[in-house]
This record gives C-alpha cells, structure tokens and sequence, in this order.
C-alpha cells in the first residue's frame, strides 16, 4: 500500500457504518453503508468465537446443517417469512467467521433473493478486559427493500439473543 492511500471509518448511529476509503493519489471516493453493530462483552475471544459458531444458541428459528468449520453450510428458516442458505468461507478462530449467503427466500419484500451473494461477518477483538463483536451484514444497505426490517431484526438478533448467548447461555427463542 503506497502512503498516499489512506482510510478513514466514519460511525452513523447503530444501524449501519460508513466505510470511505479515499485515495490521494486518483482523488477518488468510495463509500458502503452496510449494516454493523457492534457488542462488548466480558468472555475471552475463544468463548466469543465459540458461541458465535452455535448458532442454534442465538439465530432464533430453525436451522439445519454445520456452523462450525470452514466450508460448513447451513440452511436458516424463520416461519415462511425467511429462508436463507449460508457457507463459511472464512474461519480464524478467536478472530473471524465469514458467512456467504447462497441462497435466500424473503417473502416480506419483492426481491425474494435480496440477501443472496451477501456476506455477513463477525470480527473478534480483545477491548482491555472484554472481547468487542463487530456483526456486520455486508449487501444489507440502506436502498435495499428489507433493510429497515433486516436491521431492526440483526440488532435485536446480536444486541439481546447473541449477546445473552454469550453472556448467560441463552438466546431468544423468538423474534416477536
């Protein structure tokens, strides 16, 4: 990376972060309003990742498939109202799982495939005596269809039943 190429991360309020990346040299911008939140919790990295990869701990609804290993694939159904698939293509324990979402059945919104080619990450960090969770969805942005709903719900879904997950061993057991 040359000197002249610098990144800035600018924070809008918990519904989403805007990533802009400026080039110097070119003059140009380049900005991404994906969806992010971010927790803190009082649990070591590795009890972190591990509660994070149980996701029937925590994702409300029913699951089926690995959520463990790289390359694992899981399917996701909430009611009729969502379906989705998703293959961990990143894996580094006690810092990151990256999810890619393969498949996806919204039946709320018009674009049923709306969070297909989507990833959804979760970056581990150790904060002093805690470990911070940053969840961020990215291809869930402001100009799509279900991102006021998607957002409501993935901030519930990481604030509360992730959260609780990890803190006390239990999750939500519904979104309602």
């Amino acid at each position: 990376m040359s000197k002249s190429t610098r990144y800035k991360v600018h924070f809008t309020p918990i519904y989403y972060r805007i990533r802009t990346l400026t080039c110097l040299s070119k003059n140009k911008i380049m900005a991404s309003k994906d969806f992010t939140t971010t927790i803190l919790v009082d649990k070591t990295p590795t009890e972190v990742f591990d509660a994070i990869n149980n996701v029937r701990g925590w994702w409300p609804g029913e699951i089926e498939g690995g959520s463990k290993k790289l390359n694992d694939e899981f399917t996701y159904q909430y009611e009729e109202i969502h379906y989705s698939k998703q293959k961990l293509i990143e894996v580094v324990p006690d810092k990151r799982v990256v999810w890619l979402v393969t498949d996806s059945r919204l039946n709320f919104i018009k674009d049923k495939s709306e969070w297909t080619g989507s990833k959804i990450s979760f970056e581990i960090t150790k904060k002093e005596n805690k470990t911070q969770i940053r969840f961020t969805h990215q291809g869930l942005i402001p100009e799509n269809e279900c991102f006021d709903s998607c957002s409501s719900a993935w901030t519930k879904i990481i604030n509360n039943s992730l959260h609780g997950f990890i803190t006390v061993g239990k999750g939500l057991d519904d979104l309602q």
